[in-house]
């Protein structure tokens, strides 16, 4: 059986379209021809979206959570109404109510002043609610959110807009994380099943990366300006920065084979030190989903499993990892400053999850040979060596919506860009993701820098 019918109309997707609204504005550079949509149009395309991307599901990969850092399919569709029911409809909508008083503890993540939460990583252990119903709960908030956002949609002051636009691009967050949590899950599953079908690809010749120079000085950084943005994106401020180089493109998985044939993985001097332990324990020597064939390497993709491709982008790999390869190559991670500094004039481009490929895609031979920056957007996040901090002057929001960022700033590194399970309206120059050094189970890959 295929996933259960949604209850909610089909819009076009957010492929088809462009936005100049909040979160979809376009970054600094960016252009676009096509009218903003409205905040209904929006959320409808929002929600569809995320429902879409169940199309390819069987009923069965809905409710597996297969790691701590996974959560089931279903509990995504949950939890994304469940933070309309709570911070909007509650709030907004006296009239509303839940279809089950239980799903606020059930499906809140780690919003502590949001009330009491059910334990992480026994998520995959819930079968009720059905699939079925968390479809139904899906259809009931829609119509509920419908209702409130007919009703303020002609004052753009009303406090809603903003909460709105803030539940769509945690949805978006959820979009993400959908694809990269099932793709674990088919991982662990020994059919390797495939998501979506995507044909071969004949290898291209290998091209050297090249580098674009970019002065130092005193630059400003952060959000500035109209359109959405999460609190840890400010406050805008000033940073120096000495004259520095990026790579033009990608590292990829040839570029980062050669590093595994010079004895990447063994050499402890090219390791910080808990990296290393994490290589010894964990016997890695290679990128998660890469297994040996042989004398070569395959890869796990949403496809399926295929030949390492060495013209693709690197990606699953750890911060430990991509530092220890930025020392092997004699060069180094950008800061998050550097980063955004190069971006600014960069259009929002590249592979997105409209794209529907799934996977990180080689540079075009017309991109690389022009020396220009690519692959800033799309494809892989790319870890930079900026530590996750606030700003100078960085405030979370009040209530239980401050705990979204500023809890988690601890122990953990700025990745930038965006990823091919990423929405594309949801990237933005001032984007600040964030993980872990030993995460590798998102789209995560490698930019280089050097100084001038």
């Amino acid at each position: 059986m295929r996933a259960p019918a949604a209850p909610v109309s089909r819009l076009p997707m957010a492929a088809s379209v462009r936005t100049t609204s909040s979160e979809s504005k376009p970054t600094f550079g960016a252009k676009t021809t096509s009218r903003p949509l409205a905040l209904a149009e929006r959320f409808e395309a929002v929600r569809a979206q995320t429902e879409h991307l169940c199309e390819p599901l069987d009923t069965e990969d809905y409710v597996v959570s297969s790691m701590a850092d996974v959560s089931p399919t279903k509990w995504h569709l949950a939890h994304t109404s469940w933070f309309f029911e709570t911070f909007i409809l509650g709030p907004h909508a006296p009239e509303y109510v839940s279809p089950n008083p239980r799903y606020a503890y059930l499906f809140n993540s780690y919003y502590v002043q949001a009330g009491e939460r059910h334990c992480r990583a026994m998520r995959g252990l819930v079968t009720r609610p059905t699939v079925r119903e968390v479809f139904e709960y899906r259809a009931h908030v829609n119509e509920a959110m419908r209702e409130l956002i007919l009703r303020v949609e002609g004052d753009p002051t009303h406090p809603v807009h903003a909460l709105v636009e803030l539940g769509l691009n945690h949805e978006q967050q959820h979009q993400e994380l959908l694809v990269t949590d099932i793709k674990h899950v088919f991982w662990m599953n020994p059919l390797r099943p495939v998501y979506r079908e995507r044909p071969e690809e004949p290898a291209r010749a290998k091209t050297a990366s090249k580098w674009k120079s970019f002065s130092g000085g005193v630059h400003r950084i952060g959000h500035q300006g109209d359109g959405f943005a999460f609190d840890n994106e400010g406050p805008a401020h000033r940073e120096f920065l000495e004259d520095f180089k990026l790579a033009s493109r990608l590292v990829t998985n040839g570029e980062y084979l050669d590093f595994i044939n010079d004895g990447g993985y063994k050499r402890s001097e090219l390791w910080l030190s808990p990296g290393l332990a994490m290589v010894q324990d964990g016997g890695w020597e290679a990128p998660f989903y890469w297994e040996r064939a042989g004398d070569s390497w395959t890869e796990f993709t949403l496809a399926g499993t295929r030949a390492v491709a060495p013209d693709e982008p690197v990606c699953h790999v750890s911060y430990y990892e991509a530092d220890a390869f930025a020392r092997w190559s004699g060069k180094q991670l950008p800061t998050e400053a550097q980063w955004e500094i190069a971006a600014k004039d960069v259009l929002v481009e590249g592979t997105f999850v409209e794209s529907e490929r799934f996977h990180p895609a080689p540079v075009s031979v017309q991109a690389n040979e022009s020396g220009e920056l690519a692959q800033m957007y799309g494809d892989v996040w790319q870890w930079t060596q900026s530590a996750y901090v606030g700003y100078p002057g960085f405030k979370p929001d009040t209530g239980a919506i401050g705990e979204y960022n500023g809890k988690w700033m601890a122990d953990q590194w700025v990745l930038r860009g965006a990823s091919c399970a990423t929405p594309q309206s949801h990237a933005r120059l001032t984007y600040r993701n964030f993980f872990p050094s030993d995460a590798r189970w998102q789209f995560m890959g490698i930019r280089l820098a050097n100084h001038a």
